[in-house]
């Protein structure tokens, strides 16, 4: 019998923590999921929980009520346009890292499924936003879970309805099957990407490492 899933699921009121969250909440393998939000999303569900709290460098606070789940989902995020160095590093490395060295302090039997991006750099060199990414996904997976994966979607189109797309997308959605035909590791969609994460919690992956073809694969296995 499989072991259910009871995930925390960080970034719900952005469009990919939405999408994942709609997609948890509708799939028979996920028993229960926690957001934790600094502000409400006003959406009840049997399977669904919400924390509302504002600072993601101190968790001491909630850390009684983020026991007992064996999966994160961190799709919390910021876009390095627009804000200095010091500021991108802080609120991509530092508050993912409390976050994580929280959660495997806590729950070292859950599997932490990491959003990164395409063109995320392993190595960490330079100084910008991939080399970021990079030193996050590396650090990781250093810590205490029974599983860490860093997910590198490109293009992702959105699922349709959800309150939280962003409002580009109408202006280019039309790019996504075009895309999908010539490159199609570049281009997967958010249904996708969440029953990837669902798959990998489930039964693993030969790669830490998910890019795109990737995600398509664990999403068909589903």
């Amino acid at each position: 019998m499989r072991t259910k899933i009871r995930a925390i699921i960080t970034g719900a009121t952005g469009m990919v923590g939405e999408g994942v969250m709609h997609e948890c909440l509708q799939h028979p393998d996920v028993e229960a999921v926690l957001l934790i939000n600094r502000k409400s999303m006003n959406i009840t569900h049997p399977k669904l929980k919400e924390i509302i709290h504002g600072n993601f460098f101190d968790l001491s606070a909630i850390e009684r009520e983020l026991s007992g789940y064996n999966a994160c989902y961190f799709c919390l995020g910021v876009s390095s346009v627009g804000i200095k160095a010091e500021e991108y590093y802080k609120l991509t490395y530092t508050l993912t890292m409390h976050v994580g060295e929280t959660l495997s302090k806590l729950n070292p039997g859950m599997t932490f499924c990491y959003i990164s991006g395409a063109g995320t750099d392993s190595n960490e060199k330079g100084k910008g936003w991939a080399a970021v990414k990079g030193k996050t996904e590396n650090d990781l997976m250093k810590l205490s879970f029974k599983q860490v994966f860093a997910f590198r979607p490109g293009f992702i189109r959105p699922i349709k309805g959800l309150l939280n797309t962003h409002s580009f997308y109408k202006y280019i959605n039309w790019l996504f099957p075009i895309g999908r035909a010539l490159y199609p590791a570049g281009f997967v969609t958010l249904q996708e990407l969440a029953h990837a994460m669902i798959s990998a919690t489930n039964d693993g992956y030969g790669k830490q490492i998910i890019e795109g073809k990737d995600i398509i694969a664990l999403a068909k296995s589903q």
